[in-house]
């Protein structure tokens, strides 16, 4: 919850800034690009929080190795979607955005950092990976039937 939280506070961040910068005439949030971008960004920052509110009902109901699939998908999920909204909100700002004069810097590098902390992507994605192809693997037992063309 705190990447979401953190992606929350950039995308904010990321309008209030383009709402007053210019850029070739017009405001940052009237151009195309910064459009699109808060457009994907709200996207993303609701299906973060969806998906931890989904890992953390599955925690509760099931237990953690119940829900080993969702506990890695949102460590994967969550600090990529809030490394990108904050990047974007960085590129809103121009050099401010990097700089000590907003969050937006240490908020970057505290979701980098937790990308390590919690484990290499790779590593939740070939967990993941396992996982759901246990899913579709043949069952002791199970009779396959070959689908043919005509049937």
């Amino acid at each position: 919850m705190r990447s979401v939280g953190a992606a929350e506070r950039a995308l904010e961040m990321l309008c209030e800034r383009a709402l007053k910068r210019v850029a070739f005439g017009k405001t940052i949030a009237q151009q195309g690009v910064t459009q699109e971008r808060i457009a994907e960004a709200r996207c993303g920052i609701e299906q973060a929080r969806l998906l931890t509110l989904k890992a953390a009902y599955m925690m509760d109901t099931v237990g953690n190795k119940g829900a080993k699939a969702e506990i890695a998908m949102i460590k994967i999920v969550a600090p990529n979607t809030a490394l990108k909204v904050i990047d974007w909100a960085m590129q809103v700002y121009g050099g401010m955005g990097i700089s000590g004069d907003t969050p937006l810097a240490m908020m970057w590098a505290h979701q980098r950092t937790l990308r390590f902390a919690d484990g290499p992507d790779e590593v939740h994605r070939h967990s993941l990976a396992k996982l759901e192809l246990a899913r579709h693997m043949k069952l002791p037992g199970e009779v396959h039937m070959p689908i043919t063309r005509g049937s």
